[in-house]
């Protein structure tokens, strides 16, 4: 019989040691939340550098012969809780100078297995052959694919050299800046000042949508001067690097290299300047550990934690809670938790997976879905109070939930937002994981779980001949408009802006608790939806011309989940974002059977069928970013070349730009002219994901599709470009046809009944949806859960009147 060492030696051939690009997976099982922390250990493949937990190895063995593994277990050391909490300087978590969670630390011992019989050999050990030595040692020593994607999402927004910096004119007027005592050049604001390196101006920063900040004086200078760069006083000091350079063509936070030279032209000595104000990024990292977690969080109630299937906690992996509560929803439904967990095992999985599980979407989905609803991970931790004894009190244990960084990876891959660490619009997330999850179900309609949240929505117009049109949409989500003057306490309103008039008189501001926000039912947000509203400019093809259309619309079906996003992020006049302060009255069960269209009706005739037309409302030329194209023409490419590398790359930036160009420089058509008109606007292909976004924000789909081809496919700049065209809007010529296709759009779609059941509602806390924090409420077993990242607990009072997207489901008689 072999002994252990012998048995290694016979398996060298399937020992590699890993290549500086191979991806290392030692943190995480592949297709488990097992980890080196879990009681057997992780199991790392030598020939694949793959990760499992034991219960799990043995698949991978059968599966591909690979027989050695190096074996990873870490115990908990036991840590002095004195240990002083380090205060945060970057916006990151696990990084140097990032959030200091005061995690424990853990000792790590290593064995080499090799399967199927688990023989063991201590590592390290000399004895061992040298390429295992040096492979191990490969092994622990590389970064984990894992912590290297997130270090490279935390760090990707370094601030860039503004171009406009190099060689930025600056005017001799006689503007010398004193050291301090600064004020707005157009009002009385002494706070949040910029002074504009170009002439010397001082002007006040951005209104924010609760009405503080500055008064929009600095960018209305540079509107009128198109002097590009201004910096913020107040976060210069001798350290120069610190200081807030704001570039307004560039809309970004940049370097400024000549920063020293510019402020001396002014007079200004930045050695002796004190710091009195944070820049961009503290205020932003002072947002993200400063929560104002009140109700949504139920601050300050003493939730019972839960254990068990179903209440297991995700893992904030920095800015992820958009995520986590998305998820915690999604497999809430019977439709996502049969397609995978009841209905596809792990291994079943794990066999049908590609070569590298941690790279398939259907893997990494029934990973979290079994990580989630299995119960093997929502285990309470023994928690120890200050005389190192375990503690007693049940409100006081907590679990460590799972983290779903493999989940994020791969669903993620195809957006460059969702790969960032920056927090991101949740309902954006729930459509683009909508969006994967159908394409992943292609071909097998029937599995597809993304049906349960889909719907018909039918548009009739009628034009003043007295014809109608009907058109029709799919859509996943019911976006509805808030109806302020549908408030049910319009009296306690005014006395609350009475209140607050007269304390602002006196210079004084109302107290938290003084506060009275408005309250509008649900019903009527939804009868908004439904609202006939006038269409101008409407062409009609009974009257050969433009008109004024009647709209309505309607619900063809009913889905077995109905989600409803409430539009509580609005724009104000003067591009000023705003997040409307309201209480939405959302009652348990709704009844929206009224929201059912008919369809044609007797008596009605229809508009005659359109005539291709040229669509004249508006210029559709995709639009390129005029710094990109001018930084690669002034580097010696084609100007023509540099506007498509722009536009082809959705100017992404410079890099991406030049890459683009480079591989597509001999392409045929490379000097053909970029097609303009409606008609050539297939120049540009529309991600539909995106497009989902800007419908559910409440555009027309030509609008949002005419919007992303004319923005290169980038969302806020395509809102902006269809704020910015208002014409646009409500000129948008739409056909007046009901052709086959139309009325078998929405065919195959889920429907039943009317009646719908509050059963999950995401809560957003923050100004805006790309900053802030998410949390869910469920309806489970009867009881309302909260589920706050790792959190889980009985709800005890859910903020139902709070939500910004709601998940009702339908009730079946």
């Amino acid at each position: 019989m072999a002994t252990p060492m012998e048995l290694l030696r016979s398996k060298m051939s399937r020992v590699r040691i890993p290549e500086p690009t191979n991806r290392v997976y030692k943190q995480e099982c592949c297709v488990s939340f097992d980890t080196p922390r879990s009681e057997e250990g992780l199991y790392v493949d030598m020939h694949t550098f793959l990760a499992f937990g034991k219960d799990y190895v043995e698949w991978n063995y059968a599966k591909t012969g690979n027989p050695v593994y190096l074996h990873i277990r870490q115990a908990r050391k036991a840590v002095s809780e004195d240990r002083p909490l380090k205060k945060p300087t970057l916006l990151a978590i696990g990084l140097e100078g990032g959030f200091d969670k005061q995690e424990p630390e853990y000792e790590e011992t290593y064995n080499i297995v090799i399967l199927p019989d688990y023989v063991s050999l201590p590592f390290p050990s000399v004895e061992l052959p040298e390429k295992v030595r040096l492979a191990v040692d490969s092994i622990l020593l590389a970064e984990g694919a894992e912590r290297k994607e997130q270090i490279a999402s935390w760090i990707a927004d370094k601030k860039k050299v503004s171009a406009f910096a190099m060689d930025l004119q600056q005017i001799d007027n006689g503007v010398v800046v004193p050291p301090s005592g600064w004020k707005c050049c157009k009002c009385d604001k002494a706070e949040n000042l910029w002074l504009n390196l170009t002439d010397g101006m001082i002007f006040c920063g951005r209104k924010n949508w609760d009405g503080t900040g500055g008064n929009n004086h600095a960018i209305e200078h540079y509107n009128e001067t198109k002097y590009p760069l201004a910096v913020k006083l107040g976060t210069i000091t001798a350290d120069l690097e610190t200081a807030d350079v704001f570039s307004y063509p560039e809309d970004d936070s940049v370097e400024d290299p000549l920063l020293a030279q510019h402020l001396a032209f002014f007079g200004i000595d930045f050695s002796l300047l004190k710091k009195t104000e944070m820049t961009t990024a503290e205020r932003e990292l002072d947002q993200n550990t400063n929560f104002d977690w009140n109700r949504i969080q139920e601050s300050g109630q003493e939730v019972e934690p839960l254990f068990g299937p179903g209440y297991t906690g995700l893992v904030n992996l920095g800015n992820s809670c958009y995520l986590a509560s998305t998820m915690q929803v999604i497999f809430s439904t019977h439709s996502f938790c049969s397609r995978y967990y009841e209905r596809q095992s792990l291994k079943t999985a794990f066999e049908n997976a590609p070569a590298d599980p941690t790279l398939d979407l259907n893997m990494q989905i029934i990973k979290l879905g079994h990580g989630l609803l299995s119960g093997k991970y929502s285990v309470p931790i023994e928690e120890t109070d200050e005389t190192g004894n375990n503690s007693t009190s049940t409100l006081n244990v907590k679990q460590e939930g799972i983290a779903p960084r493999m989940f994020k990876a791969v669903v993620a891959a195809s957006h460059p937002e969702f790969s960032t660490m920056r927090q991101q619009d949740a309902l954006e997330f729930f459509l683009h994981l909508l969006d994967q999850v159908e394409r992943a179900n292609s071909g097998n309609a029937e599995m597809d779980p993304t049906r349960s949240f889909k719907f018909g929505i039918e548009e009739r117009l009628m034009c003043p001949s007295g014809k109608v049109a009907y058109n029709k949409r799919i859509d996943y989500i019911l976006s509805l408009s808030i109806p302020l003057h549908e408030a049910t306490n319009k009296e306690q309103l005014e006395a609350f802006n009475k209140l607050k008039a007269e304390r602002s008189l006196e210079g004084k501001s109302v107290s938290a608790d003084e506060i009275v926000r408005p309250r509008v039912p649900l019903e009527a947000c939804l009868a908004s939806f439904s609202a006939a509203e006038e269409v101008h400019d409407f062409y009609s093809t009974a009257l050969d011309s433009k008109t004024t259309a009647v709209k309505t619309a309607g619900l063809t079906t009913f889905p077995d989940y109905l989600v409803l996003h409430m539009r509580k992020f609005v724009m104000e006049e003067g591009w000023v974002p705003k997040k409307l302060d309201v209480y939405i009255d959302v009652p348990d069960i709704i009844d929206i059977t009224h929201l059912r269209s008919k369809g044609i009706q007797p008596g009605e005739e229809l508009l005659p069928e359109s005539v291709a037309r040229e669509e004249n409302a508006g210029s559709s030329e995709p639009l390129a970013n005029e710094l990109i194209v001018s930084q690669l023409a002034s580097m010696g490419f084609n100007y023509l070349h540099c506007q498509k590398a722009a536009i082809n790359t959705s100017n992404t930036g410079i890099e991406e730009a030049m890459t683009w160009l480079l591989s597509h420089v001999n392409d045929s058509d490379i000097d053909d002219p970029i097609p303009t008109g409606t008609g050539n606007t297939d120049f540009l292909s529309v991600d539909q994901a995106s497009l989902d976004t800007l419908i559910s924000f409440g555009f027309q789909e030509e609008v949002a599709r005419k919007a992303l081809k004319a923005s290169g496919g980038n969302i806020e700049q395509a809102t902006e470009w269809i704020f910015s065209q208002p014409d646009v809007s409500s000129s948008m010529d739409m056909d007046a046809t009901t052709s086959s296709a139309q009325n078998t759009v929405d065919a195959g779609l889920s429907d039943g009944g009317g009646r719908y059941r509050l059963m999950a509602l995401i809560s957003h806390i923050g100004t805006s949806t790309h900053c802030g924090h998410y949390v869910a409420h469920i309806l489970k077993n009867g009881k309302w859960v909260i589920f706050n990242d790792s959190k889980v607990g009985a709800s005890i009072d859910p903020p139902k009147d709070m939500g910004y997207l709601y998940f009702f489901e339908r009730i079946n008689s």
